[in-house]
């Protein structure tokens, strides 16, 4: 079926059903909602080449990837967000251009996107605090959305978030409220904002009770299940060791209870273990009962509203730029309890 056929069995103009499928603003939701359920009842696909040479647009997101030694892209988080956003791309008969690149090629690599036309905008992952891609972004005029926030940018700018700092303070009192004094954070890298502002979380909730936090207590690495092991390893030996751990990841958590394990403790009854969790598709907190206790946010959802958020841009070019702040849940696993007798 094409446009044309289309348009007549919905008894719209052609142009009023392309703008529909295009995310046109002037197309009210009620017209854009009817042609979107017409075109997947009657399996239409638009013609990416035509709507290229009629919008002048590319059709296509970029995402630059650059390959470093220490960098959190390397969390498996990343292809449930490109799952999420893949699914609202082809949706919209968008394509996806993966640019992988050394560290320092990628400036250019955001150039050479704007120049060559290649994409109409691109999502900006793992923001750092002062993060140099904004205002680059922003200077070459490619639309973009950043998956986080990036404190110390004053620059107006478009970016999707989970309210790290409230559900670390969450967390953090979960624990206090089962009596732990001594609790560990085991934290991300601390170049990215979410991981500041996890621990600012994690710091505010124990000072609100009057605890000092002591730097023993605290390890800033990569999420993976190995530095969760070590850092656990590392604070289980110290004199005055946690009665709890809060870790910025599910497979940090892992890691640390395999350090539990070793040492003959179980988890939830001996030590306590909060995690967070983005709610993988191929990793799940167990099943009818969650593993752990656990600030949930799914970064698959966060991979769709980024998306969607971008093709606004792209479409609309709105003066006020769209951000959205999403709270994490609290979920009561079988990993935490009431602090042991010392």
């Amino acid at each position: 079926m094409n446009l044309k056929e289309l348009s007549a069995k919905l008894g719209l103009s052609p142009t009023t059903v392309s703008r529909a499928l295009n995310g046109y603003p002037e197309v009210n939701e009620s017209t854009r909602e009817r042609v979107m359920a017409a075109a997947k009842r009657y399996n239409y696909h638009p013609n990416t080449r035509a709507i290229r040479l009629a919008t002048g647009r590319a059709m296509a997101v970029g995402h630059v990837i650059p390959i470093a030694s220490r960098h959190e892209i390397v969390n498996p988080v990343f292809a449930d967000f490109i799952a999420g956003a893949g699914e609202v791309y082809s949706r919209n008969g968008y394509d996806m251009v993966l640019s992988v690149v050394r560290d320092e090629d990628e400036e250019a690599a955001y150039r050479a996107l704007k120049s060559k036309g290649n994409v109409d905008g691109v999502i900006v992952h793992a923001p750092r605090l002062d993060d140099a891609r904004i205002p680059l972004l922003t200077e070459i005029g490619l639309p973009f959305v950043v998956h986080g926030r990036a404190s110390q940018v004053a620059l107006p700018y478009s970016w999707i978030d989970v309210n790290n700092r409230r559900a670390f303070h969450r967390a953090t009192e979960v624990l206090l409220d089962f009596g732990h004094r001594r609790i560990a954070l085991v934290n991300g890298l601390e170049f990215m904002d979410f991981a500041v502002r996890r621990r600012s979380g994690y710091v505010e909730a124990l000072a609100a009770r009057g605890i000092a936090p002591d730097p023993r207590l605290m390890a800033s690495e990569e999420m993976t299940e190995v530095s969760g092991y070590r850092a656990g390893r590392r604070m289980l030996d110290l004199p005055d060791p946690p009665t709890a751990f809060l870790a910025s990841s599910m497979i940090s958590g892992m890691g640390i209870r395999r350090a539990l394990e070793e040492r003959g403790l179980r988890m939830g009854r001996d030590v306590s273990v909060v995690i967070h969790d983005d709610d993988l598709s191929y990793m799940k907190n167990g099943e009818d009962v969650p593993i752990f206790t656990a600030t949930r946010s799914s970064v698959r959802q966060a991979g769709s509203i980024a998306a969607e958020t971008l093709l606004g841009l792209i479409a609309e070019r709105p003066e006020t730029l769209p951000s959205r702040l999403m709270e994490a849940d609290l979920i009561i696993g079988q990993s935490t309890g009431p602090a042991p007798r010392r």
